[in-house]
């Protein structure tokens, strides 16, 4: 078991400066994948390592299963912690061999030689690199080095891998490879991974849950699916890829959906974000936020279609497995629309633009 408790975890690295991490409560079951997702210098990296026991913490603690590992007054060191660490330049010896990489931890254990080769041999099968063992990282690709930092964090038998943006450094093809060869390994491990990324494609890719921090602040932590469906706020909403905002006005509350009308008329019944503040309510201005492939394009024709706006095509691009259109509708809101590729338009087409409202939310408009 390898269960992680973070409760009221908080860091500053400056006296009075904002926190890097503010009161984060955090609880990561054993074998998950779960990433840390969120822009540059929003506390993703500060949190790995306070989980790593590299940095002790202003306030709040760290347990893994129950046993606290972290706090302000004691924090025990990373070695005796039980895990493993995966940095983002790999960290490998590049003056020894493979082998002699995967083994280091094992012998600063004191393993007996015997048994040093015997796991050597089965994790260099379990990453794929069996026959590299004499190799020198000089003599490796990206991908095959960052293989024998995982190897080497995975030898000890850690109950937690923590890895910090290991994949940044590695061509977009490559990437996407080895994030396949992360997650079945995760799988047949069952190793806890908690991954830092800023990229969100990855973080979809890779995770059982996301937890998306901001500001030094968790804004949302869920199942992938979830956290870019139904976002809790703008913030993550616009982080999690790319989502147009329209200007929308409430005309009624039930429950957890509100019925809208959009500028130029369109009515639609859409969801609330959980826990949605007093500000949504019947008579107020919001936004209606729907991502580009949650919009439809049709041509326009001799009638208006009910439940469609009218819009004309301004831009075009075409993305190989899609096209991406930017329609301007009422008002001079431009929204971004991806279609199949066999679906075109030419700029300056006339257009209806319909939406999927079980796909659709609305917002507070952005500084209020």
């Amino acid at each position: 078991m390898a269960r992680i408790q973070i409760k009221g975890l908080t860091k500053r690295y400056v006296e009075g400066a904002m926190a890097a991490i503010h009161d984060l409560n955090l609880e990561i079951a054993d074998n998950r994948f779960v990433t840390l997702l969120g822009p540059s210098g929003c506390g993703k990296t500060t949190t790995l390592r306070l989980i790593a026991g590299f940095v002790t913490p202003d306030a709040g603690t760290i347990a893994v299963d129950g046993v606290v590992l972290s706090s302000a007054d004691a924090v025990v060191p990373p070695e005796r912690r039980g895990m493993g660490m995966v940095f983002q330049n790999y960290a490998v010896w590049p003056h020894k061999t493979v082998f002699e990489n995967i083994a280091f931890g094992l012998e600063a254990r004191r393993t007996p030689s015997s048994e040093i080769a015997g796991r050597v041999a089965r994790m260099l099968e379990l990453v794929g690199l069996a026959g590299f063992e004499r190799r020198l990282p000089s003599e490796l690709s990206g991908g095959q080095q960052q293989r024998v930092a995982l190897a080497r964090s995975l030898v000890v038998e850690p109950g937690i891998l923590l890895l910090d943006e290991p994949l940044s450094n590695l061509d977009a093809k490559l990437r996407e490879r080895m994030r396949s060869e992360l997650k079945e390994l995760q799988r047949r491990t069952g190793v806890t991974f908690v991954y830092v990324t800023h990229d969100q494609a990855e973080a979809l890719a890779l995770s059982d849950e996301i937890a998306v921090i901001e500001g030094g602040v968790l804004q949302q932590f869920g199942p992938p699916r979830q956290v870019y469906a139904r976002p809790a706020n703008r913030g993550v909403a616009d982080f999690m890829g790319q989502i147009n905002f329209l200007p929308t006005r409430i005309l009624a509350v039930s429950g957890e959906t509100a019925r809208v009308v959009v500028d130029g008329g369109l009515e639609l019944a859409v969801h609330l974000p959980a826990g949605a503040p007093a500000e949504l309510a019947t008579g107020s201005e919001v936004d209606l936020a729907v991502r580009p492939e949650n919009v439809r394009l049709a041509e326009s024709g001799p009638h208006e279609r009910p439940g469609a706006l009218t819009g004309r095509i301004a831009d075009v691009t075409f993305l190989g497995n899609a096209n991406e259109y930017v329609a301007t509708v009422a008002g001079g809101t431009r929204l971004r629309v991806q279609t199949h590729p066999s679906q075109q338009f030419a700029v300056g087409d006339s257009v209806t633009v319909e939406f999927d409202p079980t796909e659709c939310t609305i917002f507070k408009p952005a500084g209020r």
